[in-house]
């Protein structure tokens, strides 16, 4: 069984697990880091993109344009000093409920004590009022509901997230009895409540205008559409960027609680990507179901040539330098489950080792690659599709087969669209893919595929030879 999708001959048992097997190669699986007061100094940042880093992801849900442009401009210095590309994401906030802490003192939540949560702004923040920036929100919920409270999001296990039980409703005010004991800390905590609908935009005014001056200046690559519920909320966005000109900027749908992974299929259809918030998705499904609408959810990305991404996978190492066991293992079987790529969000934005986070998730994903058997994949994607094929994916999958059988160091493909390479990418080929580009396209996204070592390339002038300028290219 585990011998159809592991190559586990290539595994010495009798061997240190450095030696088992042959780590030479590059990193295939994309990592991206999530950019804050601990990863945006020129020093980390240079540190963060030789460990791997290859997408910087700006969350907008904290702090403001001017600190995440200095940010920016301070990656684009790492970029240029260390010579490695990096992708830009830019992450909406969305219908995201945010307690507002004026003071930024922590607050101290007693277990089996009540606290009220107010829609009222204008009150301050203690540990016996809590106020939220959604004015319905006592009348969405109801008793017995659970709310979920974090500085940023939530692991389930630390001591700066609170759950609470929703008692009772008092006009604009939410009173619940709280779970466990925490210390929040910062001035914006983030809250969700389990399996309710928010009756809010998932694309609000205020993403709409970060989009069309923070991201229009910045030709972002990446927008990350957050809480994505349906195939509306993408085309909707679809239509906003192209609105701002930013024709050529993927949207990966992050699917955060269930009304999203009801419309999983038609979400995916329509967005460039599907990003998992395992942390929120979590609390709307119960844990013991979370793995199975991961693997169900990489499958549909991988059987239509999308990537998959997951999130939280070593929240221990926010404070400690090395992972548990149990999310070694995870991100490894998230590998071979054919996951594209991984998110770390506090690890890298607050945590205090950015760095080594990144460093050790990309050693661990490459221990995993070394058994992911590419061949298995291959076969699985061939069934899926069936015949007849298209004339596109027939050379796309004949391509791979052929570099495979003559043991090819590259993949070159000329593309005026990226769509071709993305293809090639699809049958998960072992080796880069260069794509070389015609006209210019300007941007990063085409390291958006499984193959993570493929650049974007491009012929500038017709004396130039595309040829000449892939088997020039340093792929190292």
């Amino acid at each position: 069984m585990f011998d159809s999708h592991l190559r586990l001959t290539q595994v010495s048992i009798g061997k240190l697990p450095s030696e088992s097997v042959q780590t030479t190669r590059g990193l295939v699986l994309i990592l991206l880091g999530t950019l804050g007061p601990k990863s945006r100094s020129v020093e980390v940042l240079e540190q963060c993109l030789t460990a791997g880093m290859s997408v910087a992801r700006f969350d907008f849900s904290w702090l403001d344009s001017e600190y995440h442009q200095e940010t920016l401009n301070n990656l684009r210095t790492a970029v240029k000093n260390v010579k490695k590309l990096c992708a830009v994401m830019l992450d909406t906030v969305g219908p995201e409920l945010q307690i507002c802490n004026k003071s930024g003192n922590s607050i101290e939540l007693k277990a089996d004590e009540h606290v009220t949560i107010t829609s009222d702004l204008s009150k301050d923040s203690s540990s016996e009022v809590l106020p939220v920036n959604y004015a319905d929100l006592s009348k969405t919920v109801k008793k017995g509901d659970t709310i979920f409270l974090g500085q940023y999001l939530f692991t389930g296990s630390e001591s700066t997230s609170a759950w609470l039980e929703v008692m009772k409703t008092e006009g604009q005010d939410v009173v619940c009895l709280v779970k466990n004991s925490a210390t929040l800390g910062g001035y914006v905590f983030t809250m969700h409540v389990s399996q309710v609908h928010i009756n809010l935009p998932t694309l609000t005014e205020a993403d709409k205008k970060i989009i069309s001056s923070w991201g229009v200046h910045n030709n972002v690559d990446l927008v990350s559409l957050s809480y994505s519920r349906h195939a509306e909320d993408v085309r909707e966005l679809r239509a906003f960027l192209d609105s701002q000109n930013l024709h050529d900027t993927q949207i990966f749908a992050k699917i955060e609680n269930v009304e999203g992974l009801r419309h999983f299929d038609e979400i995916l259809e329509e967005a460039d990507g599907i990003i998992l918030s395992r942390g929120n998705l979590g609390i709307d499904v119960p844990p013991e179901k979370v793995f199975l609408f991961q693997k169900r959810a990489v499958y549909n990305c991988n059987m239509a040539g999308k990537p998959a991404i997951i999130t939280r996978v070593v929240d221990s190492m926010i404070n400690n330098l090395r992972p548990t066991r149990a999310e070694a293992t995870d991100v490894a079987n998230a590998v071979l489950d054919g996951t594209d790529g991984i998110l770390l969000g506090g690890e890298t934005l607050r945590g205090t080792y950015p760095v080594d986070s990144i460093k050790t998730v990309g050693r661990i994903c490459r221990e995993a690659e070394c058994v992911y058997n590419q061949y298995y994949h291959f076969k699985r994607i061939l069934k899926f599709i069936g015949e007849p094929m298209s004339h596109a994916e027939s050379v796309a999958a004949s391509a791979v087969r052929s570099a495979i059988k003559v043991t090819a160091a590259v993949i070159v493909v000329f593309t005026t669209s990226g769509r071709a390479s993305r293809l090639i990418a699809k049958y998960r080929p072992p080796m880069p893919v260069f794509a070389v580009v015609v006209p210019r396209l300007k941007t990063n996204s085409l390291k958006w595929s499984f193959t993570g070592t493929s650049q974007v390339g491009s012929v500038t002038s017709s004396e130039e030879s595309g040829l000449t300028l892939a088997l020039n290219f340093d792929y190292d």
